[in-house]
């Protein structure tokens, strides 16, 4: 494809090569692939295209990076997720689901401006004090149960406002018990995702096996999800009794805040997906309401494009794509996409041949302008 583009132009230019043979080529392959699965995978390219893009700004100096930017975008992105979670018809599908997984089916908003009435006489409920079954045999032992009977009169006796809707827990317990459960969820998650590298290697180094359970990601991972449903509820519960209403707008304070949580998981790739997942979210909403047009077959059209720019920055500067990304095209194509003769496209400005100094191709006279002596003598 690039060899006759440049035989169409007449010469051979930055962009022919990536940009120039990808997006045909990208096009007519969305085509063929199912229309289920198009927009998934146009959302993720045009992820992974907006990263590299804002990647090739800050190599060109056009955009200064700013600290900790995933994080702040991951915080307004949660912000209005938990928004829409909140609003009547605010989200639906996926989305929907996996919020109230996540966050609980409690933080679901009735839309009634009806007081709760069974949450009185359950919050205040009496409980009969613990008695001393056995003496503890070691200190050890002791201060075990004083932690647990300290926890357990702790979420007894603690308050809960009459606009919650955590009637078997008050506002302290509630929010413990959200974050022991996402804990152990991102936990769960992150050994399951090493479980297949771990076991090739389980026979020759039986330890790695408990390398697995001991993994710091793993801790990370449930961190992450812990404190992040544990400040919303938290977050929630306090607007409750500050303002003594349960309103939507609470949402977008708590979402906000429980955004901080990804310090204990810092990904790119998450802010990113999310919030092209929130745009999609509000351009659809829009086209509902009637405020934006509808497009047919957008989908193949970003995805090209999307596409061209990460083929255009493995061709042009590998360094500004996305190493994850890299390794899949090198894997897809064994190997095929780092033997370019990336030395005579330095030219161009963009140190094509930055991670490829020790490269040189041997090339075949007759399929060559040059003889490949003056071409070694020119580089």
């Amino acid at each position: 494809m690039g060899k006759r583009q440049e035989k169409l132009l007449g010469c051979f230019y930055s962009w022919s090569s990536g940009f120039g043979a990808a997006l045909p080529a990208s096009y007519i392959a969305i085509l063929i692939e199912r229309k289920s699965r198009r927009g998934l995978l146009t959302i993720y390219m045009a992820n992974l295209a907006t990263e590299t893009v804002f990647r090739m700004a800050v190599t060109r100096g056009i955009i200064n990076p700013l600290k900790h930017g995933e994080v702040l975008l991951f915080c307004i992105t949660a912000s209005l997720y938990m928004f829409f979670f909140r609003c009547k018809d605010g989200l639906e599908g996926f989305a929907f689901s996996a919020l109230k997984f996540i966050v609980g089916k409690e933080e679901i908003p009735t839309h009634s401006s009806l007081s709760e009435l069974p949450s009185a006489s359950r919050s205040e409920r009496t409980v009969l004090p613990p008695t001393d079954v056995e003496q503890p045999s070691s200190c050890g032992r002791t201060i075990t149960a004083l932690a647990r009977r300290l926890l357990d009169s702790l979420c007894k006796h603690g308050p809960r406002h009459r606009c919650c809707k955590h009637y078997q827990d008050n506002c302290i317990s509630y929010c413990i018990k959200g974050f022991i459960r996402m804990f152990s969820v991102g936990y769960l998650i992150q050994c399951c995702l090493k479980i297949p590298s771990t076991f090739r290697h389980v026979f020759t180094k039986p330890s790695r096996l408990l390398s697995l359970l001991y993994n710091k990601e793993n801790f990370q991972l449930g961190a992450f999800l812990g404190s992040f449903v544990s400040i919303y509820k938290g977050t929630s519960c306090f607007l409750r009794w500050v303002r003594n209403l349960d309103d939507e707008l609470h949402a977008l304070i708590a979402g906000f805040l429980a955004g901080i949580s990804m310090f204990f998981y810092k990904s790119t790739s998450i802010s990113m997906y999310l919030f092209s997942k929130l745009v999609e979210t509000m351009y659809f909403k829009g086209i509902e309401a009637g405020h934006f047009p509808y497009f047919p077959n957008s989908d193949t059209v970003i995805y090209a494009i999307s596409t061209a720019i990460c083929f255009q920055a493995a061709v042009m500067e590998v360094q500004n794509l996305r190493p994850s990304y890299w390794k899949f095209l090198l894997r897809l194509t064994k190997g095929r996409f780092a033997l370019m003769n990336r030395k005579v496209l330095d030219v161009f400005g963009t140190e094509a041949s930055r991670h490829f100094k020790d490269f040189t191709p041997k090339l075949d006279p007759k399929y060559t302008l040059f003889i490949q002596d003056a071409y070694m003598q020119l580089s």
